[in-house]
């Protein structure tokens, strides 16, 4: 089995889990919040321990790197209940009792995230952010939106890639100059015709892609962007209460996808630069990448799945800026009333004008 960890609450053992609203790490129990510093520093205790007891820290869980979609069993450390989960799960919570655990060996060597978004949205403020956002459309199923729906919304650290690159790029455009005259009874256009050349160095930075096959690319791309001030130097104990995916796309996958996006970026970006002429057309663009980097990151979302009859429907928020993507399902009941309602008004109308005349 995987290594598991729970943070304990140092006052009465109970579980910690991290508080958005307050940024520590609270306990339900007794009513006691930490530091990310205490419990670093808790955590390197923990460490020393397991070090002295002739373990390798880097090394446990080293197998789990391999492992993608399969199911594993790992050991609550507060009940000891066994619980299944996939293998691409790092922090999640035993059903049975609720406690946060963390398979701190999916999050060793080159596992390990450099650096993490915490959330900032906490449960509460997700659900009223929800429920906001469904009142603004009329048509949505109750039970989309119903008591039992809302206490599935899940906080969870999805896994992207951050890059920042230095790069060389260049632009090639065919633009016009239009002059127009007048000389007695007939009017004069004259059209000049110019090869525009741009060239620069352009940095790039915290370009965010995802990190995850399984991952929805219009859920992702819908709560994009993540505020590069926000990203912290990873701590464990923030994934306390959260569930957490680990990354199965590695960057040789996404240098095309992150390169292109780069070249487009440029792109644009000198063509904005062509200013003073009647018309522009691009006509060539290069882009040479001297300098790039890679860090592995977490970022939050708050997701909810609802099971249609036909298809899922999924609501996403991005748990530091609030930013939303909605998928919403269309009662046909309420449509349908709505339709009889209109048809019985009409109706009633024309019944309304056939006895007058």
């Amino acid at each position: 089995m995987a290594e598991i960890v729970s943070y304990q609450c140092p006052n009465c053992q109970a579980p910690l889990s991290f508080d958005p609203a307050t940024g520590r790490f609270a306990c339900e129990y007794c009513s006691s919040s930490f530091t990310k510093e205490e419990l670093d520093r808790m955590d390197e205790k923990r460490e020393k321990t397991v070090t002295e007891n002739g373990e390798e820290p880097g090394k446990r869980g080293e197998g789990d790197d391999d492992y993608c979609a399969q199911m594993e069993e790992y050991a609550c450390p507060n009940c000891g209940a066994t619980v299944a989960c996939e293998g691409n799960t790092v922090a999640t919570e035993c059903v049975y009792c609720h406690t946060p655990v963390i398979h701190r060996g999916k999050l060793s060597g080159q596992m390990r995230p450099a650096r993490i978004v915490p959330f900032k949205y906490d449960r509460e403020a997700a659900q009223e952010a929800f429920l906001k956002f469904v009142s603004k459309h009329k048509f949505v199923p109750r039970d989309f939106f119903s008591k039992e729906q809302l206490e599935r919304i899940q906080g969870v650290y999805y896994p992207f890639w951050v890059t920042d690159a230095d790069t060389q790029a260049g632009l090639e455009a065919h633009a016009t100059r239009i002059r127009v005259w007048r000389s007695g009874n007939y009017r004069y256009t004259e059209t000049s015709h110019y090869k525009v050349i741009r060239e620069g160095q352009i940095h790039f930075e915290d370009l965010t892609t995802s990190a995850l096959s399984e991952a929805d690319k219009k859920m992702v791309e819908g709560i994009l962007p993540f505020p590069s001030a926000a990203l912290e130097a990873f701590s464990m104990p923030y994934l306390s209460g959260f569930l957490t995916k680990k990354r199965d796309i590695e960057p040789a996958t996404l240098e095309e996808e992150v390169e292109g996006r780069m070249r487009n970026y440029s792109r644009d970006m000198l063509r904005n630069t062509i200013q003073g002429y009647a018309t522009v057309t691009p006509e060539s663009a290069g882009l040479s990448v001297y300098r790039e980097n890679w860090e592995y990151a977490l970022m939050p979302i708050w997701i909810l799945t609802y099971r249609g009859k036909k298809r899922n429907y999924t609501y996403a928020m991005n748990g530091h800026t609030g930013k939303i993507y909605g998928e919403l399902p269309v009662s046909h009941g309420k449509l349908w009333a709505l339709f009889g309602g209109i048809c019985a008004a009409v109706t009633a109308v024309i019944g309304i004008i056939g006895g007058l005349l």
